[in-house]
């Protein structure tokens, strides 16, 4: 059986580009197929991505977005599960959800205990989770299409996310990475979503990364 490595994220994760056919990249552009590709046969990708998923908060407008009562049936549908990646927290800085950096961080860090505790594990004794600080908003959000969906205070609160993540990760001894640190760019129509060439770039870093993360 394949090595199971389930990416669990937003519309990073999903492909979501508003300048692409039907509002996503195609299987040969999204990084979790591309990581695919690099890895090769003795690995299985899994895509788990929602656009609008947050940690843990529910949206009073939109149904079904925390990823934390979905984790269960996920992981256990993908079992044995040897890598679980989560790039979320970008939908988390919403201005609706009223949540600042810090809860964003516990969010996260409860997601993770309970990933942590699920009968889902190739190896039980130690649970395999990456956390994936997601790119930082950009400041032309602000005058984006966008603007109001996100509201004040997204770009701020995005800025601070590495550096409770990386707590979180270290708390929890979880692999960590900071996609901020990859080189990577957002379009620039939304300043949120990952162009082209970053997919590219951000499976480029994971396919070195993952192969260190594998347990035996």
């Amino acid at each position: 059986m394949r090595r199971h490595i389930v990416c669990l994220g937003d519309s990073n994760t999903h492909g979501y580009s508003p300048d692409a056919p039907l509002f996503r990249f195609n299987e040969g552009e999204r990084w979790t197929c591309l990581l695919q590709q690099s890895l090769g046969p003795d690995y299985l990708v899994l895509e788990e991505g929602l656009p609008g998923r947050t940690t843990v908060f529910e949206d009073p407008v939109e149904e079904g977005m925390p990823a934390l009562p979905y984790l269960y049936p996920c992981l256990k549908s993908h079992a044995p599960v040897d890598l679980l990646i989560i790039m979320l927290g970008t939908n988390d800085t919403k201005e609706r959800l009223s949540a600042n950096a810090c809860a964003i961080g516990k969010g996260l860090a409860r997601l993770v205990r309970k990933a942590q505790a699920i009968d889902c594990w190739r190896h039980p004794q130690a649970p395999n989770i990456l956390i994936i600080a997601p790119l930082a908003i950009g400041k032309g959000v602000e005058r984006s299409p966008v603007a109001q969906e996100m509201g004040a205070g997204c770009v701020e609160k995005s800025l601070r996310l590495p550096g409770q993540f990386r707590a979180a990760a270290r708390e929890l001894g979880c692999a960590f990475l900071d996609a901020n640190q990859l080189g990577l760019e957002q379009n620039q129509t939304d300043y949120m979503h990952l162009t082209r060439e970053s997919h590219r770039t951000l499976a480029l870093h994971l396919a070195q990364l993952v192969p260190t993360l594998m347990n035996s």
